[in-house]
């Protein structure tokens, strides 16, 4: 007879796949409470202690372990000696295993756990036999997700002998234990190892969430995979992000969405950013967010025209309507385009409202993005990791270098330009004044080109702003330094570090200008 092996902690839809396989002529052998969940759906039942001859043990620890389990799953039934010592010993072969794990990683994350109950957790004879039947899949159909059994029962009536759904369920199979034993991995070395945050190896457990229609460009291919590291559970961001209207996300919205998204969650007060190709070219912090809102696009129109608009405030019906009617400054009549709107919520008229400035336009609602998550980055044939780059101004001394003291605004300024510029692409400027961005540079290979694009965008706005750099300027005179302090700059921040510091403090001092040392670099690649 046909015999199916069920052992589930998620036992959802079990009722039916047990009936199911009954009425297909299988016999069921199962375990525990997995059992018990049959035979009250009406299912007929072998323990799996009728088999074995042995009584489940050590509080569970042991129930599956046993030669007249996994002798009847790995068996080939195409070798005649592995039929003989199964005939020999009293064993029947297993045609399904259907095997789910115990909850680790929903025990691990669900708040404070002790190490003892985390260990007991971990499933051994789970995996044990989901690696056993995905190894023998040409004889042994393996089942980890509920969701498949519609499609096991389907191909159990057809009698096919499908290798290619047999590989399927045999490489989900080893992924589900792969990314079990990646939480299991992770969670052990914080455990053991808390204040190392780079471990000998590392395995990241991703998830498909989507495919996209093509990547950066149409002719690349391209997914988007959430992050099921346990590091990453409730840290919010973009990854997490629900999209209540508009098209598909596409791979440089995801990009783009995500550099919006972490720029607008370092500000406390209200705030709108816009960003285009990940860089945010409008910056604005006002208590009025409508009017943050209209200064974040003022910064730079045309940039801003096609971009991603994020708040870091809810969006209610009057702030959905600016977005949905303002006018481009350059020629007051053509309504403002964007690809997305992002926020930690909406009003249920503000999302209304929302949803009539556009089909396409996405609207997504997310999380503030956590602190202290591992940063990767690949390159060919490996990866970079680092700590996230969370310091903010709070961190920050701005060690004044300079004769002449900021007065006035004119710290308050500066430090709003650094933790601008922190979200700007090296070789970074910002100009900025009365928690505005004025003017932007970057992406340039040298910082004397960012600084004139800067000074070009914020015009003569820029006398009595700050500027801040994400790098020291390593020439003052005749160079980017003179050049700020020439065009009106009242103060200047930057980390410090040059051979030609001095030099930088001196061309300060000719003009009057304040000049910060952070300490504190900013580079982004």
């Amino acid at each position: 007879m046909k015999q199916a092996l069920i052992s589930l902690s998620d036992k959802t839809d079990l009722a039916n796949l047990g009936n199911g396989l009954q009425r297909l002529g299988f016999s069921i052998i199962s375990t525990g409470g997995t059992a018990s969940s049959l035979e009250a759906a009406g299912v007929d039942v072998t323990k799996v202690e009728e088999i074995t001859h042995f009584p489940e043990m050590l509080d569970g620890r042991v129930k599956t372990l046993h030669p007249s389990i996994h002798g009847g799953i790995l068996a080939r039934r195409d070798l005649k000696h592995h039929l003989e010592a199964l005939n020999e010993h009293g064993i029947g072969t297993f045609d399904v295993v259907v095997v789910n794990l115990y909850p680790f990683y929903d025990k691990v994350t669900s708040g404070a756990i002790s190490f003892e109950d985390g260990i007991e957790n971990i499933d051994i004879g789970g995996p044990t036999l989901i690696r056993a039947a995905a190894k023998n899949h040409k004889d042994v159909l393996v089942v980890v997700d509920h969701k498949d059994y519609p499609a096991l029962l389907k191909y159990l009536e057809g009698k096919q002998d499908d290798q290619d759904f047999r590989r399927m369920l045999a490489w989900k199979a080893f992924q589900h234990v792969a990314s079990y034993d990646s939480a299991v991995s992770e969670w052990l070395w914080k455990q053991s190892n808390k204040g190392d945050t780079f471990p000998p190896s590392l395995t990241v457990p991703l998830s498909l969430k989507s495919t996209l229609r093509y990547g950066e460009n149409p002719h690349q291919k391209a997914a988007f995979y959430g992050d099921k590291s346990l590091s990453l559970v409730n840290a919010g961001g973009i990854a997490t992000a629900v999209q209540h209207h508009g098209k598909e996300m596409s791979y440089n919205n995801y990009l783009d969405a995500d550099a919006a998204w972490n720029c607008v969650s370092e500000f406390e007060s209200p705030t709108c950013v816009v960003v285009k190709h990940t860089n945010p070219c409008g910056v604005a912090s006002r208590q009025d967010i409508l009017e943050a809102y209209r200064l974040a696009v003022k910064a730079d129109p045309v940039s801003a025209f096609g971009g991603i608009v994020a708040f870091n405030t809810t969006i209610d019906e009057d702030l959905a309507r600016e977005i949905r009617e303002f006018r481009r400054p350059t020629d007051g009549e053509t309504r403002m385009f964007y690809e997305i709107v992002v926020a930690p919520g909406y009003t249920e008229k503000g999302l209304e409202v929302l949803k009539g400035k556009s089909k396409t336009l996405r609207i997504l609602e997310a999380r503030r993005s956590g602190k202290g998550m591992l940063s990767l980055r690949q390159v060919n044939g490996g990866w970079l990791a680092q700590e996230s780059d969370d310091r903010t101004p709070e961190d920050i001394t701005f060690a004044k270098m300079s004769e002449r003291a900021p007065e006035g605004s004119e710290l308050s300024d500066a430090k709003f330009a650094w933790l601008c510029v922190k979200h700007v692409k090296s070789n970074a400027i910002v100009i900025a004044k009365n928690n505005c961005m004025l003017g932007m540079g970057s992406g340039q290979p040298n910082r004397l080109e960012s600084l004139r694009i800067a000074f070009r965008k914020a015009g003569e706005e820029a006398k009595g702003a700050a500027l801040a750099s994400d790098a020291f300027f390593p020439f003052a005179w005749n160079d980017a330094v003179e050049e700020a302090c020439q065009s009106g700059i009242a103060v200047i921040a930057e980390p410090g570090g040059s051979i030609r510091d001095q030099d930088a403090v001196d061309c300060c001092n000719k003009y009057g200008v304040s000049l910060l040392f952070t300490g504190v670099r900013h580079f982004r690649h």
